[in-house]
């Protein structure tokens, strides 16, 4: 067991700490699974004997908490279902693939695994989340990296960047994001934000199909 990184963000005081081990046996893997049982902030990464760990800054754990708080106002305000799970462990042995989101979602109702993962980098390099997701068969990853949310899309032949979310096709994801960088406590935002769905803003248009010519 050799330590491979260890980690910060180097731009903020407040920095994930992050190290990432090379050469661990997926036995080993579960053993510090059930060893650190429900400690709190602790977020493991397996794929392919490669395991890393996180503990998140307080502004990471912050701005995932008001990302979900505000991915769930915009469900409730347009009549959809989800179901959160949380940071809840992922794991497929015959793959060799687990995952700790920072949040995520089963999108119709309650399942057995998740459809959405949300993921908050704070810390650049570290193992390859979408690879670990692909393996996993999470449909959709959508990352938060300085202010800007990206979203991948799970297809025949692995993730594809997207412009929007098929689980959720009319967030505004710009308007989601430009609401995440607001200052103040998490009640105001949440506020705020359903009072811009209510008067129509965070909400894409469809596409109007282009008609027919003969």
């Amino acid at each position: 067991m050799q330590p491979l990184t260890v980690g910060t963000a180097s731009d903020s005081s407040d920095a994930d700490q992050r190290v990432i081990l090379h050469g661990i046996s997926w036995d080993a893997y579960e053993a510090l699974l059930l060893a650190l049982g429900d400690t709190p902030g602790i977020r493991v990464s397996y794929l392919d004997g490669e395991m890393q760990l996180v503990g998140p800054s307080k502004t990471h754990e912050k701005l995932k908490k008001r990302w979900g708080a505000l991915i769930e106002v915009f469900v409730e305000e347009t009549g959809g279902v989800v179901d959160g799970y949380g940071s809840m462990t992922l794991k497929k042995e015959r793959k060799l693939a687990g995952a700790e989101a920072d949040e995520c979602y089963a999108v119709g109702g309650e399942k057995e695994w998740p459809d959405l993962a949300l993921e908050v980098v704070w810390t650049s390099g570290g193992v390859d989340k979408l690879e670990i997701y692909r393996r996993l068969g999470v449909r959709e990853v959508w990352f938060w990296i300085e202010g800007v949310i990206t979203v991948h899309v799970l297809g025949p032949s692995g993730f594809r960047a997207s412009k929007t979310s098929k689980l959720l096709p009319g967030i505004d994801l710009g308007h989601l994001a430009r609401f995440l960088q607001r200052s103040g406590p998490q009640t105001e935002l949440v506020r705020a934000y359903r009072a811009e769905l209510a008067a129509g803003r965070g909400k894409t248009k469809p596409r109007r199909r282009a008609k027919a010519t003969h």
